[in-house]
């Protein structure tokens, strides 16, 4: 295909599903009354752009139709972890209260579509670290209740499931603990992805040996393009393709070894190379205290990717693939099961 200009890829951003797999937003809106529905100028300058990434003006100025919004905590101690996702949860429920018309629940593909074409932005949520459990099985199934589609294992710390890439208690011997399968056996119960994203090496393909469901890794570099601990290898990346699942790439300078968006696409594209177009997909970890490259800057900038991509001869079909079909075949193998019906999206 021929080079798209951003008016182009934005009009093409308007006939997909474009999906971004992790964004850290609820928590500002949670702890300093960050207003989703403003449009914010960006906080910061371009060097410590760290967090104001997102907003609902800038999701449609993105051609976003999809939006996973990340509950992280932080796990030093484990207590309190349950709590603070409930707030954040609680602070996403209250945007789509006063915002109807532009913000609503998703859980599946089908929600999704209704959303777009509504015109609303479809939200998901997803758990960064599996101390929001807090020791408790049964906190799957209350948090899949409320909307939760997928949970990270891990973070960046040693948790009662197992052991994550680096931080605190990392071991890269560790693999999931006894309660760490209970939670996988319980996830795929209640039809919650298992994200794979900051767990160890030997954790991640326990994890999927056990799960008889689809997996994610929501946001990741690959170590074939740059070599850092939070990236994962080809085999990883071939054994997410076995399963059926997706990978989202990270829009952080220090995981994707560049400050262009073409690193970005360098990527996406070893991806496609090592593990085949189904699997690649988009995980910008927005308003995660990440610096994006050049071209990134915000939410409101992804068109410049699906240039990017255009311009290294990327087809449309494997561009509908990336921006977001992938990731809605993963959500659509996995029934919701323990959603609150009464909850679900009209």
């Amino acid at each position: 295909m021929s080079r798209l200009t951003f008016a182009e890829a934005r009009a093409f951003h308007g006939d997909a599903t474009v999906t971004d797999l992790h964004a850290d937003t609820a928590k500002l809106m949670d702890k300093v009354g960050y207003d989703l529905a403003a449009r914010h100028d960006r906080l910061m300058p371009a060097r410590a752009n760290y967090v104001g990434h997102v907003d609902l003006p800038r999701l449609a100025d993105g051609g976003v139709a999809a939006q996973f919004f990340g509950f992280w905590t932080a796990p030093y101690p484990e207590r309190g972890c349950r709590r603070s996702v409930d707030t954040q949860l609680d602070a996403l429920d209250r945007a789509m209260r006063a915002h109807p018309d532009k913000i609503t629940w998703a859980l599946t593909p089908e929600d999704v579509a209704a959303a777009k074409a509504a015109g609303k932005l479809a939200a998901l949520g997803g758990i960064e670290g599996g101390h929001a459990l807090e020791g408790d099985v049964g906190a799957v199934e209350h948090f899949a209740r409320r909307g939760v589609r997928y949970i990270g294992l891990l973070h960046f710390s040693a948790n009662a499931l197992g052991s994550p890439a680096k931080g605190r208690g990392a071991d890269p011997d560790q693999g999931l603990t006894g309660f760490g399968r209970d939670v996988v056996r319980e996830m795929n119960r209640c039809g919650v992805v298992v994200d794979l994203a900051h767990i160890n090496r030997k954790g991640f393909f326990e994890a999927l040996e056990l799960s008889t469901q689809p997996p994610m890794v929501t946001h990741t570099g690959v170590l074939g393009v740059h070599d850092h601990w939070r990236n994962i290898d080809d085999a990883q990346l071939r054994a997410v393709a076995d399963r059926g699942g997706c990978v989202g790439i990270i829009f952080a300078r220090r995981f994707l070894g560049g400050a262009s968006i073409d690193a970005v696409v360098d990527h996406l594209l070893h991806i496609v190379d090592v593990a085949g177009e189904d699997v690649p997909a988009l995980g910008s970890d927005f308003d995660g205290f990440v610096i994006p490259p050049v071209g990134l800057e915000d939410i409101a900038a992804l068109p410049n990717l699906t240039v990017a991509l255009s311009r290294r001869g990327v087809s449309d079909r494997v561009l509908r693939k990336i921006l977001g079909d992938n990731p809605m075949r993963v959500l659509g193998a996995i029934e919701p099961k323990a959603w609150n019906a009464a909850r679900r999206p009209s």
